[in-house]
C-alpha cells in the first residue's frame, strides 16, 4: 500500500445527513408527479416548482377557458399570488417562512408579465434581505400554470410543524 494512503479498515470522515420529504396533504395542491413538496436537508429546504394551483379544487387560479378547457385568459397577478400562498404553507410546513428563502427560481410562460409579476412579488418580499432570484421565461410550464416558482431556504434551528 503506498505511504501515506488510509489502511482499507480505515474510512475518512465523510458527511452524513439526513434528508426529510415534506408532502402535504390538502393543505397544499397535491404533485403533479412523483416528487414531494419540498425536501429538507440539513438546515436547508429545497421547495419543489409551485404552481398556481389551488389546494381545495385543483384547479389553477386566475385562468378562463372556453368550452373545450382551452386558456384563453389568465390573470398572471392572481396566479403569483396563488403561487406564493402554495410556497407559503410548504415552508410553515418545515417550520419556514418567506423570509427564510435565499434563492428563488421564477419560470414565466411569457417574460411580458415580468412587470405585473413583479409588482405582485415585492408585496411578499419588501422585507431586510430578500432573497437572490432568477426569472426566466419558459418554453410551457405544467397544468394551466402561466408562472411557477421553486425556492431554496435556510432554515437554521427550526423544526417541523
Amino acid at each position: 500500500m503506498p505511504s501515506g494512503s488510509p489502511a482499507k479498515s480505515e474510512s475518512l470522515p465523510q458527511a452524513k445527513g439526513k434528508k426529510t420529504a415534506i408532502t402535504l396533504g390538502k393543505e397544499a395542491p397535491s404533485p403533479l408527479g412523483a416528487y414531494s413538496h419540498a425536501v429538507k436537508a440539513g438546515n436547508f429546504l429545497y421547495l419543489s416548482g409551485q404552481g398556481a394551483r389551488d389546494a381545495k379544487s385543483g384547479v389553477e387560479v386566475g385562468i378562463s377557458c372556453d368550452a373545450t378547457g382551452k386558456v384563453t385568459a389568465y390573470d398572471i397577478k392572481a396566479q403569483t399570488h396563488a403561487v406564493i400562498k402554495n410556497m407559503s404553507v410548504v415552508l410553515q410546513a418545515a417550520g419556514c417562512t418567506l423570509e427564510d428563502l435565499v434563492d428563488v427560481s421564477v419560470f414565466l410562460a411569457d417574460m411580458q408579465d415580468f412587470k405585473s409579476y413583479n409588482e405582485v412579488y415585492a408585496e411578499y418580499f419588501s422585507f431586510p434581505n430578500p432573497p437572490a432570484r432568477t426569472t426566466i421565461q419558459a418554453a410551457a410550464l405544467p397544468g394551466k400554470n402561466f408562472i411557477e416558482i421553486k425556492a431554496i431556504a435556510l432554515c437554521q434551528d427550526k423544526e417541523m410543524s
